[in-house]
């Protein structure tokens, strides 16, 4: 069951994307609901056999803060396609700092991108324009549904509605 299965709030907001044991649980317990299912799949305990979730719905809304996407490593990589920014290159990455900490650059996603070695040793201590070094795109901090909609991996066809795609 390494499935992955997208929570919609009561409002069918999007809220999340939870295995589908976790899923499975709480459509069992009663605290949501199943609006899609997968039909190529069933999960079968000794006696019965029951629908693979794909969406499920929670029963009572859950009131949540402005969500924002955590700032790490792996978020960064994913926000940047595992490749350099400087040159495409998708092996030896690093993190670079966009202005250098050592100019008061902090941690933050409009400063941290995805840099192999070579290009990261070779920007130094330098801004890309000082180092001459076109970035093919500029960072930006990812919204909650681009997120769960461009990051997170594979996006199921029954999803796209929830993650306002087209």
């Amino acid at each position: 069951m390494a499935s992955k299965v997208l929570v919609l709030n009561q409002d069918y907001q999007a809220v999340t994307v939870c295995s589908a044991e976790r899923a499975f649980v709480l459509v069992f317990l009663q605290k949501a609901e199943m609006i899609s299912e997968r039909t190529a799949k069933v999960l079968r305990s000794v006696s019965k056999e029951f629908q693979y979730p794909s969406i499920i719905r929670l029963n009572r809304f859950v009131n949540l803060p402005f969500k924002r996407v955590a700032l790490s490593r792996v978020n960064i990589y994913k926000r940047d396609g595992y490749a350099c920014v400087y040159c495409g290159n998708k092996d030896n990455l690093t993190l670079d700092h966009v202005i250098p900490r050592s100019r008061g650059g902090r941690d933050q996603w409009d400063n941290l991108v995805t840099a192999c070695q070579r290009c990261n040793t070779e920007k130094g201590d330098r801004t890309p324009e000082e180092a001459e070094m076109q970035m093919r795109h500029q960072p930006f901090r990812p919204s909650f549904i681009m997120y769960l909609r461009d990051f997170h991996g594979k996006v199921q066809e029954e999803w796209r509605p929830y993650l306002l795609m087209n």
